[in-house]
Parts: C-alpha cells; structure tokens; sequence
C-alpha cells in the first residue's frame, strides 16, 4: 500500500493499538494468528497509535520486533508512560521521562512517530510547573529526532497561555474530535495529532461518509500548510505555513468500527 505524501507532508491514519478481539470479527481475516495481526494491520493502515506503552515498560527487542514486522513508511506513536505525566508536580517528572525515552525506543528508526503524553482529566493547567515539564522533553535519542504531543484533558487548558507555552517548546496539541474532553485545534507544533472518538457502531464506516469526507479535506488542508476553517479553536488561524505531517487515529467510541474508519479514510487520500 502507498503511503500517503502531499506536495507539503504526509497523512498517516490509523488506530490505536491491533490486539481488540472484536476485529477479529470484522477487520482481521477468519483464522488469522494473533502473531500476525500487527503486519496485517500494517499493511491495512499508514500509522498505529500505541498505548500500552502508557502502562508498562518495554524493552528494545519488542521495539524492533515492531519495526521489522512493518512496512517501509509505517509509524507508531507511542504513548509516554504514566508515571510522567500523572503526578502532582510535573516538574519532578525528569527521571520518569527519561526512564520511558531511554527505554529503547530508537529500534524503531524511521518508524518511531511523535511520543503523546497524555494527561489526567483532573490536572490543572499551572503555568508555572507545566513550563518546567516542557523544558524535561529531549529533543532527540540516539540521535534520532522526537517530536511530542499533548494530550491535555481539564478545560483549564483552554487557554491563551497554554498555547503560548506550547508553541514556545515546538509541541503539538492532541486535537480530540469528542465531547468529553478540551477539543480545540490551534496549531502549537510543526504537525497535527488528532484522535477522532466518535465512531458509531450503528455506521459501517464508523463515520458517516460526509464526515469522513471533511476530515480527509482537513487532513490535506493540514499537511498542505494551511488551517480548516470548521474545526473548533482558541484562537484565530494563523498564517499559511509549510510542511507539515498529519496523524489521525480513530480512538475509543465504537472501537470495533475504528479500522473502516481508518481505511475508509485512506482510500479518499489517494
């Protein structure tokens, strides 16, 4: 399968995770081995978002176990793991964050997408200690290049500061098309993370046809360096700029439809 590439930056669509044993039903052929649910997966989807990697610690070899069983141009994202983020004083989180960096990540080469560090829906935006969380984030392991995404989940959040800060440490925010959490798409990093989590078991697709039709309009919007229009902000667009990637994941809602979202948003990419 053809990875998507616009003449500004790539699109890649997925899921999260490929263990979901209702997919066997209705994504993963009948029989199929559990083994080789990640190069089916692979070689159906552009990008997997991952999330076990916010509970436990892996080691090297899963990551380049990861890599190998993949196609050339695929990308995990991988969720920072909790004990970064979740915590009072965010500030103190240096050696969780580092421990989960330094945990092997750079198997994954090429492949190794942005790292999320998601937030607990009851933390508070403070200023103050978010900024010294901010500064913690390496820039690179190994020598290979780490972009980050925040997936802030407290409206307090919703804030011309944060997205000051944001913009200040070059880290994107994780738009969530959902009601249960901040939902706003002000651009603060050189790509765009979203989680679309309103897939419907009822809708083959998941999302309705039209739906998926406007999110592949604002995904090529995004990655040709301009702002869509009819997306929820803080702020007003900023000025056209340049290249940048694209990650969409359909996450949570009526997870066993999450693959024919992303398929059915692939298909209008090409």
């Amino acid at each position: 399968m053809s990875r998507k590439k616009t003449a500004a930056g790539h699109i890649r669509v997925g899921v999260g995770g490929w263990t979901f044993e209702p997919w066997r039903n209705n994504f993963y052929p009948e029989g199929l081995a559990h083994s080789k649910e990640l190069a089916y997966a692979s070689a159906h989807l552009t990008a997997i978002e991952v999330n076990g990697t916010y509970y436990s610690t892996f080691k090297p070899p899963t990551f380049a176990r990861w890599r190998d069983e993949t196609p050339e141009g695929f990308v995990f994202t991988l969720k920072a793991n909790r004990f970064a983020t979740n915590r009072k004083v965010l500030a103190d989180a240096g050696e969780s964050i580092q421990r989960f960096v330094g945990s092997g990540l750079s198997e994954l080469g090429p492949k190794l997408g942005p790292l999320v560090w998601q937030f607990a829906p009851t933390k508070l935006f403070e200023p103050d200690d978010f900024e010294a969380f901010l500064q913690l984030l390496p820039d690179r392991v190994d020598g290979l290049p780490l972009r980050h995404a925040l997936d802030v989940r407290h409206n307090s959040f919703i804030d011309p500061a944060y997205l000051a800060l944001a913009r200040k440490y070059r880290c994107a925010t994780v738009f969530t098309d959902s009601d249960d959490y901040p939902s706003f798409v002000d651009l603060t990093g050189d790509f765009v993370y979203a989680r679309l989590m309103r897939t419907e078991s009822k809708v083959k697709t998941g999302y309705a046809p039209r739906a998926l039709d406007r999110w592949a309009d604002a995904a090529r919007t995004w990655a040709a360096g301009r702002e869509p229009t009819e997306v929820p902000r803080l702020a007003p667009p900023g000025k056209p700029a340049g290249a940048r990637d694209v990650f969409m994941f359909f996450i949570s809602g009526a997870k066993e439809r999450a693959p024919a979202a992303a398929m059915g948003l692939i298909e209008r990419l090409k």
